[in-house]
């Protein structure tokens, strides 16, 4: 009998408190690379198995740079989950893209400084993974058929720029982000990208829009209230996407982002620490 594949969300606290979602476990989940960002909250949508995990505690209370990366997706993995939604506020870099419109993307520039902590291997392993294409297409134009479906304003396509944080941009970062033609800002996704794709799971996002950074001029400055005001609205209209995106999402793992792993390891099998071997099972196991 085919295992069906589970499906992860990760975002706000507050993603799981919608219509069509029927909560039946919460999960802690003990992991070699310490604790995820707080329990897992599981159950069904549509009858499918969908795990949420708030990435700043439910309690907003971990900072962007502070966040377990490596813990939350193999937790995700762990549990069965082959296809991850990921939804992010980020700020717009494009006077096109208006606060509460919804971008999805398809590239990502990295300006963080904790790339040592953006894979799973080293410790006598290693593995070099294709990231030329870091979202998984299926699932992207699954979110996009959705937000259609849902009636958002949506962009198909752009880049996200990875910043570390906490503090927001500088107006020099601002502008010197635009002039290199990204699309949007955020703190936290590339990490989860990059992961995503080592454990051979399929990732792609909706990046909410909240503010324009502060490169606008017809805007005030990005400031935490007005953010707020719109995460609120974006909550409730991803909640609508990610419950008509759940239908469409195949019932088993067989997507190009499933088997990522299989030309990425060079280190030879014969000489794979058994210590490590243990410490990446749930991403491994087709390897061992």
């Amino acid at each position: 009998m085919m295992n069906e594949a589970a499906i992860g969300v990760i975002g706000g606290s507050g993603l799981y408190a919608m219509d069509g979602f029927v909560e039946t476990e919460r999960r802690e989940v003990v992991t070699p690379f310490g604790a995820p960002s707080d329990v897992l909250v599981g159950g069904e949508i549509s009858g499918r198995k969908v795990w949420f995990l708030p990435r700043h505690g439910r309690k907003h209370n971990i900072l962007p740079h502070e966040i377990n990366h490596r813990a939350n997706i193999w937790a995700l993995k762990s549990l069965g989950v082959e296809f991850i939604i990921c939804v992010t506020a980020v700020g717009s870099l494009k006077e096109e893209y208006v606060p509460r419109h919804i971008v999805l993307p398809d590239q990502f520039f990295d300006r963080t400084s904790r790339r040592n902590e953006h894979t799973f291997f080293g410790n006598g392993i290693a593995a070099h993974i294709g990231f030329s294409e870091p979202v998984s297409a299926g699932l992207r134009d699954i979110l996009h058929q959705s937000c259609l479906a849902e009636g958002a304003v949506v962009h198909n396509g752009g880049t996200y720029v990875n910043m570390d944080g906490p503090a927001f941009s500088t107006k020099a970062e601002s502008l010197a982000n635009r002039q290199l033609g990204f699309d949007v800002i955020g703190m936290t996704n590339l990490a989860e990208a990059k992961l995503a794709r080592e454990a051979e799971i399929a990732m792609a996002t909706l990046s909410m829009i909240t503010d324009y950074d502060c490169w606008h001029p017809g805007h005030d400055a990005v400031d935490v209230q007005t953010v707020v005001s719109h995460l609120k609205a974006n909550a409730v209209l991803a909640q609508r996407v990610i419950c008509h995106a759940v239908q469409s999402i195949p019932l088993e793992a067989k997507w190009p982002e499933h088997g990522a792993l299989e030309y990425a390891i060079l280190t030879p099998k014969e000489h794979w620490p058994e210590q490590t071997v243990k410490q990446l099972e749930p991403i491994l196991k087709s390897y061992c």
